[in-house]
């Protein structure tokens, strides 16, 4: 799997905000679903907290995207 390097303009990001970002998912609505389905892991743990904050150097796994925060 590829892993897609996302660059943030913040300090951090929330896991919700960074799925849209990215582009994993097309609504916020998707994006809650996913994460409280533990179908989201962040730096190799499943996470289910919506607003994880997410810094450069996290890695978030989910389906078929491996991203990178940058």
């Amino acid at each position: 799997m590829e892993v897609k390097e996302v660059k943030i303009s913040t300090e951090f990001i929330k896991l919700e905000a960074f799925l849209k970002f990215a582009g994993a998912v097309s609504t916020g609505g998707e994006a809650k679903n996913i994460i409280q389905d533990s179908l989201v892991q962040v730096n190799g743990e499943i996470c289910t907290m919506r607003g994880k904050k997410l810094r450069p150097g996290d890695e978030v796994l989910v389906g078929k995207y491996h991203l990178k925060v940058q």
